[in-house]
């Protein structure tokens, strides 16, 4: 069976710590059938920081449908969400 290729992108979660803040996005990019490559989280003085590597090759949506889906998350949980594509992260981080 042929795989695609993965086509990663950077997603980055900083907010005051509460519960389901990981469930909340886990789910999420389930539903849109967006697997987690790598996943780093703490809470630092309160402040919840994640940051993850998600697979978007097999995504139900478009990348700007998710980007709408994470921005409710975002004013639902009052937390800040970035998504960035690894090429665009990549580019910006070339020395």
């Amino acid at each position: 069976m042929y795989k695609m290729a993965k086509e990663l992108c950077f997603l980055t979660v900083i907010g005051k710590d509460q519960k389901g803040i990981i469930a909340r996005i886990s789910n999420l990019l389930f539903d849109d059938g967006i697997n987690i490559e790598d996943v780093d989280m703490k809470v630092m003085e309160g402040y919840f920081v994640m940051s993850m590597f998600v697979d978007v090759s097999e995504s139900k949506i478009t990348m700007d449908a998710l980007r709408k889906q994470l921005n409710n998350v975002e004013k639902e949980m009052t937390l800040k969400i970035q998504l960035q594509h690894e090429d665009v992260f990549k580019a910006m981080h070339r020395v």
